[in-house]
């Protein structure tokens, strides 16, 4: 297993501030997600993202348009990452017919073909099999394309995550698997249920190069994922990323996180914020100033906000479409 450092990776300025704003829409949305929960002006839960923003924002920014993503039940991260737009991704949320799936999928299942969003999903590990089908798709077809599979800690324990990957080894996709591992799975310690320190040791049995990076450091996710890409696309084969990383808010929207201590909680806070580390990093190296970053977080506020008024006024789908997109 291999870790990596971030070590001043090759980005311009302009790919820092892509990369902030990318997080910063991420963590607004999700705020307002939990105001629109609380409000109750969607239905079902909502798991927020908040806190693991570079590892969803380094991962897709080293992906091309027509590149795949899986995605899990705590998903909006990702999709915002790979291309999704606020307001139609506030639709969804809020069961509305402009939402990207018309308002059938809900939080959790979240999907956009022409973005190579291949679908959040509530099934735990549920992405696997269908990353590693798109990417023998795309080695079937020549095309170039490789799947980036986001997974949690949890995931990482089913049965389905060793077949898939002893799959992608064998026949040599192209294919990245990205474990987000942000410590618990709903209330358990990952350290609980997992035989192994980090779950990137895990390659060495399945025979792929395993990396662990801080998913704090979206630099440092940025260089270890463009590194896997590259591999991939040249004909490589698979790479898995473990990313250690940490939720800021519960399980789920419900969830009070009594089972984690406040001094724990605060320590990540403080110290591993991923979009407050980038706006340091820009700052010292001067592609920023602290004005400019937050004018940008002010001007993300405001298109957050009219996401919400957007998916508010939007029609619901109307009882018909209960029968269309069905395949089963």
């Amino acid at each position: 297993m291999a870790k990596t450092k971030a070590k001043s990776p090759a980005v311009t300025a302009d790919q820092l501030w892509f990369m902030y704003r990318k997080m910063v829409e991420i963590r607004k949305f999700e705020e307002h997600v939990w105001d629109v929960y609380t409000r109750g002006l969607m239905p079902g839960l909502a798991h927020l993202y908040i806190g693991e923003e570079g590892v969803a924002v380094g991962a897709c920014a080293a992906l091309r348009d027509d590149d795949y993503i899986t995605s899990t039940h705590r998903g909006h991260g990702h999709c915002l990452a790979k291309g999704g737009k606020l307001d139609r991704m506030m639709a969804e949320i809020m069961g509305k017919e402009a939402g990207y799936c018309r308002g059938k999928g809900g939080s959790m299942h979240i999907a956009d073909m022409s973005l190579g969003i291949l679908g959040a999903n509530g099934i735990v590990g549920g992405g696997f099999g269908i990353a590693t089908g798109a990417a023998l798709s795309a080695k079937l077809r020549q095309s170039d394309q490789v799947c980036v599979c986001f997974f949690g800690d949890g995931a990482a324990n089913q049965g389905i995550m060793l077949e898939t990957i002893n799959m992608a080894v064998v026949w040599n996709l192209p294919a990245i698997y990205v474990c987000e591992n942000n410590q618990y799975g709903e209330h358990t310690p990952f350290t609980s249920v997992t035989g192994v320190p980090r779950i990137a040791d895990r390659a060495a049995g399945l025979g792929l190069e395993g990396v662990s990076v801080d998913g704090s450091d979206v630099l440092a996710v940025h260089e270890a994922a463009a590194r896997a890409v590259a591999k991939a696309r040249k004909g490589k084969g698979p790479t898995l990323i473990e990313a250690l990383t940490y939720r800021f808010r519960g399980h789920h929207v419900g969830d009070g996180g009594a089972y984690r201590t406040k001094e724990e909680l605060q320590w990540w806070m403080d110290h591993k914020d991923p979009i407050a580390l980038l706006g340091k990093h820009m700052v010292k190296a001067r592609a920023a100033t602290p004005l400019k970053l937050d004018a940008l977080q002010e001007q993300v506020e405001q298109e957050v906000l009219a996401a919400i008024e957007f998916a508010k006024n939007a029609p619901l789908p109307p009882p018909e479409q209960a029968y269309e997109d069905l395949y089963a």
